[in-house]
C-alpha cells in the first residue's frame, strides 16, 4: 500500500488517525462499549481492528466513561476526555470527531484523514479500513462509507397501507435481475480531515462506499443483537 498522497506541502507524508467515540450512556444495552464480544470489550476490539490496519497511524479513544478510558488504554488507545455537553443522547458524532482532532491536535498530532469507526460493529476488517484510506489518500474519494449490497424489496407504511419503495409492486423481478443497492452499516466512514472541518458533518465532496460482507455488516443496538455477535464470535477458529 502507498502512503503517498497530495498533501498541503511537497513531500508531506498524511497521518491517518483512527477515532473512536464510546459514550458510557447508552440505554438500550446499558455498558455497551464495554460489554464482551467473544470475550473482548467492543471499545478494545474496535481499537484492535484500527491497530491492526496498516495505514493507520493512531487511535484515539473519544469518551465520558471511566471503565471504558482505562479498558481503551489497556487496548492501546489514546484516550480523549470527551465533554458532558457533547456527551448525551442528542450530541453528534460529529461534535465528537471535531472535539478529538481538536484535542489531538493541541498534543501534536494532527490528521490528514479521518478513520471514524463505531465501537459497535464488532467485526471490521482491518484490510477493508486499509482499502478504504488508500482511496482517500490516492484522491479517489473524499469520503469512503461501509455499505452492506441489498436486493431487498422495500416497503413504507403509507396513508393507505404499504406502498413500495425501490420497485414496483406489480412486477418481481429475480435477484439477478434487479439492480443492487447499498445499505450503510455504520461500522466506518474515512474522510479527509480539512473536508471534514469545513463541512461539519461526515459526508461532503466525492463519496466512495466500501463494500462488506454481511459477518462485518453486524451492529449492535440491542441486548439480541450483542448475544447473536457473541455467538459467532465465538464459533470462529482461535487465530
Amino acid at each position: 500500500m502507498d502512503r503517498a498522497a497530495d498533501g498541503p506541502e511537497q513531500g508531506h507524508v498524511p497521518t491517518v488517525v483512527a477515532v473512536i467515540p464510546a459514550r458510557a450512556g447508552s440505554k438500550g444495552v446499558p455498558g455497551k462499549n464495554i460489554r464482551p464480544v467473544g470475550g473482548v470489550p467492543l471499545v478494545a476490539r474496535a481499537v484492535a481492528s484500527a491497530h491492526a490496519a496498516a495505514l493507520v497511524d493512531e487511535v484515539a479513544v473519544s469518551t465520558d466513561g471511566a471503565e471504558i478510558a482505562a479498558v481503551a488504554r489497556e487496548a492501546g488507545a489514546i484516550v480523549v476526555d470527551r465533554p458532558a455537553d457533547i456527551a448525551g443522547d442528542t450530541a453528534t458524532s460529529e461534535s465528537a470527531l471535531l472535539h478529538a482532532l481538536d484535542a489531538l491536535e493541541a498534543d501534536g498530532l494532527a490528521a490528514d484523514v479521518l478513520v471514524f469507526i463505531q465501537a459497535t460493529s464488532p467485526f471490521i476488517d482491518p484490510t477493508d479500513l486499509d482499502a478504504a484510506v488508500q482511496r482517500v489518500l490516492d484522491g479517489e474519494s473524499d469520503v469512503v462509507l461501509s455499505a452492506a449490497e441489498t436486493h431487498s424489496f422495500l416497503w413504507r407504511q403509507g396513508p393507505s397501507g404499504a406502498e413500495a419503495i425501490n420497485h414496483d409492486s406489480s412486477f418481481r423481478p429475480r435477484r439477478q435481475d434487479r439492480e443492487a443497492q447499498y445499505v450503510e452499516t455504520g461500522a466506518f466512514y474515512v474522510m479527509r480531515v480539512d473536508g471534514f472541518r469545513k463541512a461539519g458533518f461526515r459526508f461532503f465532496g466525492r463519496i466512495g462506499l466500501a463494500v462488506t460482507d454481511e459477518r462485518h455488516s453486524i451492529e449492535i443496538d440491542t441486548p439480541a443483537e450483542l448475544a447473536i455477535a457473541d455467538a459467532i464470535a465465538r464459533s470462529e477458529p482461535s487465530s
